[in-house]
């Protein structure tokens, strides 16, 4: 018998791909699954590429969970803190959603409503000291997807001085699972194909978790829906600071420990294809020729780095595993 792990919310995106990476992580046994709509249904009719894993989506409450050693949350955003606060505290927690990300209450009302649920420890292990605090830490909020890819460019450039914590400026675009699995009309494979859009201009959630996380003084973030299922690009620009350390020996420096971030050679620019299925980075820098601006483009699979993958890394940290246990860091292409 492994180490027992629940799912709840594992019938949407992101927790199908955490039944996914659980099936096939070597000390993990997965000993519940919940839903809402879709309990009472067998995984594999919810999830078909998990065909073969043999159980039934139960019911989303504290009892379903409280048999296990580590659960992982992915419920929408503002319901993950009722069951958190329901289970032993024996139990250790990975919530996906953004209910514990923010220390700042003011925030979390402006962007996302209702009471702040406090904060837990910030499931970012590249961050310097994280890894630490993650392993210490029986409740860990994960990292939002867009913050995932964001903080990984921006965090070494701001904290070692190579770039200015003012007027940085985000576009990132992202598959339409980001968007969770619920129809709606603007995601038809008809309304999506053949077309780039914008949403939440200026006034996106992860604004707050991504100044909170990198040090960011003003942001102004766009967020792109982009015709594909899965993958973020963001293209990160700031200030250069006179004087200040190389931005591409930050980067390198920052994470030529990081199992999952790769700084890539230069002359090749990250794609989001070369990180599907996996729970890699892929980085580049360069500098504006007309602005001076130092430009950063990151890669990331949303649900992989962006979530699943994520939340599992952090949970092996928790679990006093190898932090790369049942996770690739290599993308499946074509």
């Amino acid at each position: 018998m492994g180490i027992r792990v629940a799912v709840a919310g594992a019938s949407g995106y992101a927790g199908g791909e955490l039944l996914r990476l659980i099936a096939g992580h070597p000390e993990f046994d997965l000993v519940a699954a919940t839903a809402h709509s879709q309990a009472g249904a067998p995984v594999s009719a919810v999830h078909p590429q998990l065909t073969g894993i043999d159980l039934v989506f139960g019911s989303t409450d504290p009892a379903t969970l409280a048999d296990a050693d580590l659960v992982f949350l992915a419920l929408p955003h503002g319901q993950s803190a009722a069951i958190a606060a329901a289970l032993p505290e024996t139990v250790k927690v990975v919530d996906l959603g953004a209910d514990h990300r923010l220390i700042d209450a003011d925030a979390w009302a402006r962007y996302y409503g209702g009471p702040h649920a406090g904060t837990w420890t910030y499931g970012l292990p590249e961050l310097p000291g994280q890894r630490t605090a993650i392993a210490a830490a029986n409740r860990v909020a994960a990292t939002g997807c867009y913050a995932v890819a964001t903080t990984l460019a921006l965090a070494p450039l701001v904290a070692a001085g190579a770039v200015s914590p003012d007027d940085v400026v985000v576009v990132a675009s992202s598959g339409t699972s980001g968007a969770g699995r619920a129809a709606k009309i603007h995601l038809l494979g008809s309304e999506v194909m053949g077309d780039l859009s914008v949403y939440k201009v200026g006034a996106h959630q992860h604004v707050p978790e991504i100044k909170q996380a990198t040090g960011a003084a003003s942001l102004s973030f766009t967020p792109v829906l982009a015709p594909m299922p899965r993958g973020i690009l963001a293209t990160v620009t700031a200030r250069p600071v006179d004087g200040g350390p190389d931005p591409r020996e930050v980067l390198t420096q920052a994470y030529a420990d990081a199992p999952f971030v790769h700084v890539l050679p230069e002359g090749a620019w990250p794609r989001t294809s070369a990180t599907l299925g996996s729970n890699s980075c892929h980085l580049q820098v360069g500098t504006d020729v007309d602005s001076g601006r130092v430009i950063v483009v990151s890669a990331i699979d949303n649900l992989g780095k962006g979530a699943a993958g994520q939340a599992v890394q952090c949970a092996n940290l928790m679990l006093g595993l190898p932090e790369t246990a049942g996770l690739s860091a290599y993308g499946v292409m074509p």
